[in-house]
């Protein structure tokens, strides 16, 4: 989110979104918004009118001493960040309602066990906090739940000072006790998150040195120590005291801890199968923050299930959704020319910024034969016809993935480019022993069959899905294509009941974080992030010797090997990927510059947008007289790479 970066969410735990390559690639007859007419053009810009830490310590305990991190507070030996820009627009306004769709109604609201996704996500970063965040633009820490910070000499002790004023969604003060709770939720086993247990346990359990300053030291020196703790999410202790983490995983599917963050979902706001309402606090603790400053502008954002793509199209174009997410070359190219569009009542925009690109394509389950044979995966790489599905499918729209970290300085330029290839392939499959046919054509190995199954989520990807079938069909391969449900999906993946996934692994935050992918340890546990099973010793040197490493570009040349011994290995058909969100929304909303954070991606309107209600009262105008034109604004938003233009310019040793 826009808001602040938060650390906890960069810690993303295999979030698979709308998969198959880019997927499938009237407003007033809603509740009248709360938003009202403000003239917002006197409000300032400069960062410095907006404090850091408003109304500092108004909350302290009186019992702490300012040594103890209460009133008082100097922070002298302490570091913090009070120099950093805003994040949202000081000029939006709070209130109206924000509705988009959501692909099927989620299998729980945790963030934490199994069946997740990425919505599971978003949803989280709304509602939570971590000790510190990530600003958006410059990838500096600056505060949130924690005021300040020290990493002590040895390199492993870390300590967090607390905001006496953080308080949670039922009114309770935040303490160093949360902070402590909140870790030993993430090692409980019976919790059934294998990623967060190995994460967690990488840190002897916090010492609460007061009520508002805890203390933890990590296993193991190294950068990441540093950047895994600080976005630990803060829960209550007063609620985790009286449960384990099997209960936590039963009972919170339908309900939520209360969180720090802006957002919660009361109960009412559930109607299971259809929709999730999630509602602004008007008791937020850091409302009047500089990082919060014209973020979580929304009185209530919608998440209306809406298990068809098309059909979730048609709801926005009558106004019964707001916001729509271009997945499909052809519909950017040839379906968003109507009068809505061309008349400026509806914008669309491709939005360029710097997001960590996704891992997408097929993954192969290595656990399971035939796929734990490279020939066999390598083959099937070859018979993905990626050139046809870009050039006629996708208008060359979308940039081929050849590393499991595209476009980035971690991608290893020497990676093979596998190309559609099918006499390469018919020949790495008779080495693996399948060179022999059936009278059907089939090609057989001791008499069985190759015949093979691919699961997947959205109906969209079924038109690269036919392709890849057919081509398979004419070397005498079989392949069923299944298309499941994202909660049936997400067990099967859990549960490694799969052979072949269509996938969409989030892009993973601003810095890679290899282990949740590729660490052997996790290979083998259930929910684990490393849905293909891969292990490699060297891999696994590698990820220890990142983990230690603070020099960025020492990681990236590790990386860069990570990479190459993967993409070797073949654990996934590897597709394509875009530099860019492209979105169609009615023109109701007001927006900051860029749109979306430098790093950020389609969910960032959550956080960042809100309801403008002059623009919504013209475009209700505009709806009722075709004569009107409203202005459309350019389809292409380069804001994001027209600023890093810039800044090298200005720093150009950096």
């Amino acid at each position: 989110m826009r808001g602040v970066l938060k650390t906890a969410c960069v810690l993303t735990a295999a979030m698979l979104a709308a998969c198959g390559g880019g997927g499938a690639d009237d407003p007033g007859t809603a509740d009248a918004p709360t938003a009202v007419l403000v003239d917002r053009t006197a409000v300032s810009l400069d960062p410095n009118d907006y404090p850091v830490f408003p109304n500092a310590d108004a909350g302290a305990d009186p019992g702490v001493s300012a040594e103890d991190g209460g009133a008082g507070f100097t922070g002298e030996g302490w570091e913090t960040n009070v120099d950093f820009d805003l994040i949202g627009d000081p000029r939006a306004v709070r209130g109206g309602v924000f509705r988009e769709a959501v692909r099927d109604y989620p299998a729980t609201l945790r963030y934490i066990g199994p069946n997740l996704s990425v919505w599971n996500q978003t949803l989280h970063g709304l509602v939570y906090e971590s000790l510190l965040g990530l600003h958006p633009t410059t990838l500096e820490y600056i505060p949130s739940v924690a005021t300040h910070w020290q990493i002590l000499d040895d390199g492993v002790t870390f300590r967090f000072r607390l905001n006496p004023n953080a308080r949670f969604s039922d009114g309770a003060s935040v303490t160093a006790e949360d902070v402590v709770a909140t870790w030993r939720l993430m090692v409980d086993p019976s919790v059934q998150d294998p990623f967060r247990n190995a994460l967690y346990s990488g840190f002897e359990e916090p010492v609460a040195e007061s009520s508002y300053i805890v203390r933890v030291r990590a296993l193991e020196p190294g950068w990441t120590g540093f950047y895994y703790f600080s976005g630990l999410p803060v829960y209550p202790a007063h609620v985790l005291n009286e449960i384990d983490g099997e209960t936590y995983v039963r009972d919170y599917n339908n309900q939520m801890l209360p969180g720090t963050g802006p957002y919660l979902v009361h109960p009412e706001g559930l109607d299971p199968g259809n929709s999730i309402t999630i509602s602004r606090r008007d008791d937020y603790w850091a409302e009047d923050a500089r990082a919060s400053v014209g973020t979580g502008n929304f009185d209530e954002i919608e998440e209306i299930v809406v298990r068809d793509q098309n059909l979730e199209f048609e709801m926005v174009r009558r106004g019964d959704l707001d916001y729509f997410r271009v997945t499909r070359a052809q519909m950017w190219y040839e379906e968003l020319e109507f009068e809505e569009i061309q008349r400026g009542l509806m914008q669309k925009r491709k939005i360029w910024n710097h997001a960590p690109q996704s891992i997408q394509g097929i993954a192969f389950n290595m656990r399971r034969p035939p796929y734990d044979e490279p020939n066999v995966r390598q083959a099937l790489r070859h018979l993905f016809n990626r050139e046809q599905m870009l050039e006629q499918l996708m208008f060359n729209e979308y940039i081929p993935q050849d590393s499991v970290y595209p476009g980035t300085i971690y991608a290893n330029p020497d990676n093979e480019v596998i190309a559609y290839d099918p006499a390469e392939a018919v020949r790495l499959l008779a080495e693996a022993g399948w060179s022999e046919r059936n009278a059907q054509g089939q090609l057989v190995r001791d008499g069985v069959p190759l015949n093979l199954e691919l699961l997947y989520y959205d109906r969209g990807s079924e038109r690269f899905f036919t392709i890849f079938q057919e081509d398979l069909r004419r070397v005498g391969i079989g392949l069923n294509l299944r298309f499941v449900t994202p909660e049936t999906g997400f067990g099967l993946l859990d549960e490694f009941q799969f052979g072949m996934f269509s996938v969409a692994y989030g892009g993973g935050g601003p810095f890679p974080l290899p282990e949740q992918f590729w660490s052997s340890v996790m290979a083998d546990q259930r929910a684990s992030t490393n849905v293909t099973g891969f292990k490699n010793e060297r891999v696994d040197e590698i990820i220890a010797e990142y983990e230690r490493e603070f020099e960025v570009s020492r990681r990236a040349t590790l990386l860069r090997e990570l990479d190459g011994i993967v993409t070797d290995v073949h654990p996934f058909i590897l597709e394509w990927y875009a530099p860019f969100e492209r979105i169609v929304y009615w023109n109701k909303f007001g927006q900051p510059d860029g749109l979306i954070t430098r790093i950020g991606d389609y969910r960032d309107p959550l956080s960042l947008w809100w309801f403008d209600p002059a623009r919504d009262q013209q475009l209700q105008v505009a709806r009722d007289d075709d004569s009107i034109q409203l202005e459309a604004g350019e389809s292409d938003d380069r804001y994001w790479l027209e600023f890093a233009r810039v800044e090298e310019q200005q720093n150009p040793n950096q």
